[in-house]
């Protein structure tokens, strides 16, 4: 059965049409799913960038190497320079990234 039984319609002039299809756009959900989340007291957020997916599985790889690093230095007590100067550097640029895809301004086309 059905978990959502009930239909309901509502009418809407062309203005609220088009505010409805472009939230729905914005957020990469459906018209429904967009009102549903509305209803329940929530605004839905925009997409991420597109290169939200691949910057935080860059940064994941980084957090894992670097708890493997710390791993390696609690259970030697030496630690690698090079290595961990080298996650260190990915991890400053992947900051720069991130902050260059959140606020630099983007051209019009």
């Amino acid at each position: 059965m059905r978990r959502r039984n009930i239909r309901v319609q509502v009418w809407l002039d062309q203005e609220e049409k088009k505010k409805l299809q472009a939230g729905a756009k914005k957020s990469g959900l459906s018209r429904e799913t967009y009102l549903r989340i509305l209803i329940n007291g929530f605004v839905p957020k925009e997409l991420p960038p597109a290169d939200y997916h691949a910057v935080m599985r860059e940064l994941h790889a980084i957090g894992n190497n670097l708890n493997q690093i710390a791993a390696k230095v609690n259970a030697t007590g030496h630690i690698d320079r090079t290595v961990f100067q080298d996650e260190a550097n990915r991890l400053r640029q992947a900051v720069l990234d991130i902050r260059k895809a959140v606020t630099s301004p983007q051209k019009l086309e």
